[in-house]
């Protein structure tokens, strides 16, 4: 056996003894607490006929698009519908990129220059941490929603300052004092990033994310929007300003050297964005919310939040797991979420409500909670 086979038989083995190996899964449970379909739109045969309807517009269109967007691969309708979404966002501009992780990694990486300053909070994406890794800036992180912090940092930094943030926490599914922390930025010109994956549909008016719920659009440099969540696509797009996108256009790597995404992505894009202007869903997820806190209300072991997140917790790996299971036998898709995605003594379930979670199935499912031993 080689020498790079022992090290992978011997992290393996270290993942399978503390209780923290990962497996896929194709099954499913009857109810889903699980999936970051937070509208329902990745199941929905209403915006799937949507999408089948608009394609039928196209007279010929590729099952691939061909080539990167620079070669081949670029489409009228994706520029069209690139600034479709900025403009519902109140944004000058947006540049399209495959994944969530893919934009994150292309802005970061190529916006920052040695000599420059990342300052994060400790509990950003692994996206985000990926991309300021790939930069020569000097990184620093601030305690999570600690502000005070946050300034500490900020009076200590160099060149371009880049703060980043999320709206909503994807683990814990908290929201950060974004206000106070834009105020700061725009104290020391610091240049605010908020990634708004968890945001996009569950927050502000038609759900256009926390930014635009605070009247901040000016006060951040770029904001993240990921498809695959409350949206059901795949894909994300970075808004600011139109200089940003020629910039990403000319120096993100991961939008350049990599093939752009078929038009029917595109089109199922644009469906999902028109389905959040018919509808404010924005009105029906907090019902969902609002009836989980009313319901989970005093018991010690959650964390309740104005997202869909929300999160029971526990002090060891094997406390968590057997819950999951215990949850899991009731027929709940809940899932576990363990040491090194969160810190080791942190582990939780967590759980994600959804509009096609009937009132019922929610109130069921806080029974349980409260039946775990």
């Amino acid at each position: 056996m080689s020498t790079a086979e022992e090290f992978i038989k011997l992290r393996l083995a270290q993942r399978i003894e503390n209780g923290s190996i990962r497996k896929l899964s194709a099954s499913t449970l009857p109810v889903d607490f699980c999936s970051n379909d937070y509208l329902g739109f990745a199941r929905s045969d209403e915006l799937k006929k949507h999408i089948e309807g608009t394609l039928q517009d196209f007279t010929t269109y590729q099952n691939g698009s061909g080539g990167s967007r620079l070669l081949s691969g670029n489409h009228f309708f994706t520029e069209e519908t690139e600034q479709f979404i900025a403009h519902f966002h109140n944004a000058e501009s947006g540049l399209i990129f495959n994944s969530g992780y893919d934009a994150n990694v292309g802005l970061l990486s190529s916006i920052a220059q040695r000599g420059d300053t990342i300052i994060s909070d400790e509990l950003i994406h692994a996206s985000l941490i990926d991309g300021s890794r790939l930069t020569h800036a000097n990184r620093y992180t601030f305690k999570h929603n600690d502000t005070s912090q946050l300034e500490t940092k900020l009076k200590i930094a160099k060149g371009n300052i880049y703060v980043i943030v999320e709206s909503v926490y994807s683990m814990d599914g908290d929201i950060p004092p974004l206000t106070e922390i834009a105020q700061l930025c725009n104290l020391y010109d610091a240049n605010l990033i908020v990634d708004e994956a968890h945001a996009l549909g569950v927050l502000g008016n038609h759900g256009k994310g926390l930014v635009q719920h605070l009247d901040l659009e000016q006060q951040v440099f770029a904001r993240v929007m990921t498809f695959g969540k409350a949206l059901g696509c795949h894909g994300a797009i970075v808004l600011g300003s139109v200089n940003l996108r020629k910039y990403l256009i000319n120096f993100a790597r991961s939008f350049i050297y990599t093939t752009a995404a078929p038009i029917h992505n595109i089109v199922a894009i644009k469906c999902a964005y028109q389905r959040l202007i018919e509808t404010n869903h924005t009105l029906l997820i907090a019902h969902k919310i609002k009836l989980y806190h009313q319901h989970i209300n005093g018991f010690l072991e959650t964390t309740t939040t104005e997202s869909a997140i929300q999160t029971l917790r526990f002090n060891s790996t094997n406390h968590a797991k057997a819950s999951d299971q215990k949850l899991q036998n009731k027929g709940y898709d809940v899932r576990a979420i363990l040491s090194p995605t969160v810190p080791k003594g942190k582990e939780r379930i967590r759980i994600c409500l959804h509009l096609f979670n009937s009132d019922e199935q929610i109130i069921d499912l806080i029974k349980e909670i409260k039946n775990l031993q």
